[in-house]
């Protein structure tokens, strides 16, 4: 048995600044509130929204001119890294990713896409021009739904990639550091 291998520190990586865990928290808790604690229609439900949808716009600026592992460019889900990464799971493999990885990336683009399109058809339903329309009503909560289920699955899937690969991926998102075990 190699005892310096045994004492070794886990390997760690610096990866999400502090910008990217604070909306990611902060984007959390505006879905939380708004799906389980404030009233529908309500000014406090709308502002909740507004406000998840303006911290996505601003993760999108961020992921143009961000710290490295924040930039889109450093995890963007290409067709490419999408087929690499899956047949490295096919093979059994999991390839380390600093950042996040390609099925990861495609999870995050897809929930901040679901939070400005709540976002938008949230607004639409204050304006004389939609107010009141049943089919706004009801894709505005399909898409809340969709939300929730999408939100669960990237949950999972952290704690059981995280498992998988042997890294602590939900401390990183608390402590921006991978830590691998």
């Amino acid at each position: 048995m190699n005892l310096a291998h045994s004492t070794q520190a886990p390997e760690t990586h610096r990866v999400w600044d502090p910008f990217v865990r604070i909306f990611h928290w902060s984007l959390v808790a505006c879905v939380v509130l708004n799906q389980f604690v404030l009233e529908d229609g309500k000014t406090a439900h709308e502002w909740v929204g507004y406000t998840a949808s303006a911290l996505v716009l601003a993760r999108v600026l961020w992921g143009f001119v961000g710290t490295r592992h924040a930039r889109f460019s450093d995890f963007f889900p290409t067709p490419t890294r999408l087929a690499a990464h899956l047949r490295a799971l096919q093979r059994g493999e999991h390839p380390h990713h600093d950042g996040h990885n390609p099925l990861g990336a495609v999870m995050m683009l897809a929930l901040m896409a679901l939070v400005l399109a709540l976002g938008a058809t949230g607004w639409m339903q204050t304006t004389d021009a939609f107010f009141g329309e049943e089919w706004l009503m009801e894709l505005h909560e399909a898409l809340a739904h969709g939300l929730l289920w999408a939100a669960g699955l990237h949950a999972a899937a952290a704690i059981v990639m995280g498992r998988l690969e042997r890294v602590r991926l939900v401390r990183a998102m608390v402590t921006g550091v991978k830590q691998r075990f």
